[in-house]
């Protein structure tokens, strides 16, 4: 889960001086309220993941095997396969603790990012039920690594054209960016791009490309930035940050250029499995239901996704396409890129991730007592480290542009 939007990150965040608000050249922020702007709806379709954008592919710091070796695709409506464990040899984990195989991935890709100390986001215009300490930031960095393999190496599947981000005066907003690595590795591909990350919380390095800005800000709030200011918005992973979807949705399709591109994503909580092995009376099933509960009283069901399609429909948006990715939770797919996938899933949720999603909400709003939590917990971490046990969750993906 990425955190929310942040506005004017002070000098612990990025203490380079700012360029005038009105400057039209990468750098202008272009802060200003700004009014809606609604159109009529447009068409939506499913297409498949592979015809999505022309974009390259980028580095997504995690060796998962050449393109000769067997891979196979993910898209919703694949059937995803297990390796057969007698004959097939995953040379890079097989053996591996859990402890040995996180601190090989940490250290390929967090690239020395200096993160800051343990905290929880103080502003915002919701109680936010993450956490901000060291272990959670490396979760959300993994995370971004996880994603990236999951899209064959991009960092979005929006079909914006390559050289709108490529040209001079073009920007980018990365809503709730986190530690902001989604957004410096945009910045870092597209020089000439400026590229605004906003969250509640001020946890993004201090030495970033100079295209790349972070402010404090929430996304419901009312946006500071002009109308018509933004080739492309990305948010992913707002799930329990974001009640009024469609307000947001509003606000994007106003701030967007003509021809310009939302897109929003996030993972879809419940196990899901498409050969029955999923036992009954599951922990990992049970953690799941808990989990949808927890969010239906904070006013942020997880299934929002399934709706964004609609909503950025009224809101104007045309070629609003969904696409849905199987995402496995652990390492038994026969693919060794998936498995690499499912390897960092299922890491993440027993070193702290379930924790991490849950704790706070389950004590404080279900007002729920910590040590039944941690049996359920402690049940779905045993399922989840099962390799006969082949489930997975949906990544949902929802796209549309801003007509010219």
């Amino acid at each position: 889960m990425e955190h929310q939007s942040r506005r004017h990150a002070g000098p612990e965040v990025d203490a380079r001086p700012r360029p005038p608000h009105d400057a039209p050249t990468p750098g202008a922020s272009g802060h200003d309220a700004g009014s809606s702007q609604d159109t009529p709806a447009s068409s939506v379709g499913a297409p498949k993941a592979e015809t999505h954008a022309d974009q390259g592919p980028v580095d997504s710091g995690v060796d998962a095997g050449s393109a000769s070796e067997y891979d196979q695709d993910n898209s919703g409506d694949h059937l995803l396969e297990a390796h057969n464990e007698d004959n097939f040899s995953d040379e890079g984990y097989d053996g591996s603790d859990a402890s040995s195989f996180l601190s090989s991935i940490i250290s390929e890709v967090r690239r020395g990012v200096e993160i800051e100390g343990r905290r929880y986001a103080s502003y915002g215009k919701h109680e936010y039920g993450m956490p901000m300490d060291e272990k959670e930031l490396d979760r959300q960095d993994l995370q971004h690594h996880k994603y990236t393999l999951l899209l064959n190496d991009r960092l979005h599947v929006t079909p914006i054209a390559e050289e709108r981000l490529q040209r001079a005066g073009s920007r980018v907003l990365d809503l709730g960016t986190g530690t902001g690595i989604w957004a410096i590795e945009l910045a870092d591909k597209y020089p000439n791009c400026e590229v605004i990350g906003v969250d509640i919380a001020p946890t993004q390095p201090t030495f970033v490309p100079p295209n790349c800005i972070f402010e404090i800000d929430d996304v419901e709030d009312d946006w500071p930035y002009r109308a018509a200011h933004f080739d492309f918005i990305h948010g992913r992973d707002l799930m329990t940050a974001v009640r009024d979807w469609p307000r947001l949705i509003t606000q994007a399709h106003t701030h967007l250029k003509p021809g310009g591109w939302l897109q929003l994503a996030s993972t879809i909580p419940g196990a899901l499995c498409d050969d029955n092995t999923i036992p009954p009376n599951s922990g990992y099933v049970e953690t799941g239901r808990l989990y949808y509960q927890l969010a239906e009283k904070m006013g942020a069901p997880l299934d929002a996704p399934r709706q964004w399609n609609a909503q950025m429909s009224a809101a104007g948006f045309t070629n609003v396409h969904d696409v849905v990715y199987k995402l496995p939770m652990g390492g038994w797919p026969r693919s060794k890129r998936l498995r690499t996938v499912g390897r960092l899933e299922q890491m993440m949720i027993s070193d702290g991730g379930f924790e991490a999603y849950m704790l706070r909400g389950y004590t404080q709003i279900m007002e729920g007592k910590v040590e039944d939590l941690q049996i359920i917990l402690a049940l779905a971490r045993s399922e989840i480290k099962d390799p006969s046990m082949h489930s997975y969750v949906q990544f949902h993906v929802t796209y549309g542009m801003k007509p010219e």
